[in-house]
């Protein structure tokens, strides 16, 4: 395994970061139902080789995440890595959620401490709240009671609201961002990866396969490639080439995942990429900018819907359908097609969407164009 400098902090973490959001279900409808024994050998396989960071959320799986993380980190498998978790920016409605999330979050993975926090999901808005409500000072003395150990937030908003962040939030020690091939000028994108890591913020990097988008991409996008191309480790080392990248999460969904993203990793090092392979690269995203219609990622935080419309589907098979030009995409799946029309344009699911996609707007323009 392959370690980098978390930005100022002084400690060395894996290339490869374990992400809790992804693991298998044993029923594939409710990610609630996180099949334990496979999950956790997969986790414990990835730390017996060498990955010390795992990454989880209040919201994943559910909110069961956090509680498996806790239970798979037994024997000994927590003081092996570094910890992260983050405050639901969501969940908070007054000044004192913050320490009743905390602690309830330290309770739900069962340990004294966690290694990095973050303020999940950081934008304008969520700021503006943090500030509000002095989170920061908060942050402060959590770690000053060795509640946690690093300070940080993860992000999705404009280049100039992440860069405003940056330089107000003077606590932080580490920022995650999302960052792939495709998105390079997207939210943060290597602009603002390039200003925090002039500040000495060590940088992680989500999406790196964009949703898991890019393991396997449209035939537009794989013509760009050479034949026999690995989708995903190109996908993974176009982030690690990034010498401000301090480390990638990926969120795997099976042990063959696992081991294969481990021996990735054991490879990955920064400024390893030939110009002639970063310029596939560039032309890679010229060919997925010319297709793509709405830019979600399958991240399921706009899940569930209260009238179960089932968004992330809906807008992958009409990015299907723009793409690979197979007309009546959503016909060919009914139940996806009649929830369409179940949205009843209450905005809930645009509160949660960290790509801020007009989510009302788009159903409306697939419900008129698929669904007569």
């Amino acid at each position: 395994m392959n370690y980098r400098k978390m930005g100022s902090t002084g400690i060395s973490v894996s290339a490869l970061g374990f992400g809790c959001m992804r693991f298998p279900c044993t029923d594939p409808e409710n990610n609630q139902t996180i099949d334990e024994e496979l999950s956790k050998k997969m986790l414990r396989y990835a730390i017996d080789n060498g990955v010390n960071y795992v990454d989880t959320a209040f919201f994943y799986h559910g909110g069961e995440s956090e509680r498996f993380v806790g239970r798979a980190l037994k024997d000994g498998y927590r003081e092996k890595v570094y910890l992260a978790t983050k405050l639901p920016m969501g969940e908070v409605k007054e000044e004192a959620d913050f320490d009743r999330l905390l602690n309830e979050q330290l309770q739900k993975l069962d340990t004294d401490h966690i290694d990095f926090y973050l303020f999940h999901a950081l934008n304008a808005g969520h700021w503006e709240t943090v500030k509000k409500y002095g989170f920061t000072e908060k942050m402060r003395r959590a770690k000053a009671e060795g509640k946690i150990r690093h300070i940080g937030f993860s992000f999705h908003d404009d280049p100039d609201v992440f860069k405003k962040i940056v330089d107000e939030f003077e606590d932080a020690e580490f920022c995650q961002v999302m960052y792939n091939y495709e998105n390079t000028d997207f939210q943060a994108g290597e602009e603002g990866i390039a200003y925090a890591a002039a500040k000495g913020l060590g940088v992680i990097v989500m999406e790196p396969l964009r949703g898991g988008g890019l393991a396997d991409p449209v035939p537009e996008v794989k013509a760009v490639f050479p034949e026999n191309t690995d989708y995903v480790k190109s996908a993974l080392d176009f982030v690690w080439d990034n010498e401000n990248v301090s480390l990638l999460l990926s969120g795997m969904s099976s042990f063959e995942q696992t081991v294969k993203n481990v021996e990735f990793a054991c490879h990955a090092k920064e400024n390893m990429l030939t110009p002639e392979e970063k310029d596939i690269f560039v032309r890679a995203k010229k060919a997925a900018d010319a297709l793509v219609q709405v830019p979600c990622t399958n991240c399921r935080y706009c899940q569930p819907c209260p009238n179960e419309v089932c968004i992330p589907d809906i807008f992958a098979a009409y990015n299907n359908i723009t793409r690979l030009s197979r007309g009546g995409v959503l016909k060919l799946m009914p139940d996806i097609a009649e929830k369409t029309a179940a949205c009843v344009a209450c905005g809930a699911c645009e509160a949660m969407c960290p790509q801020h996609i007009k989510i009302i707007d788009e159903l409306k323009r697939i419900n008129e164009k698929f669904i007569k």
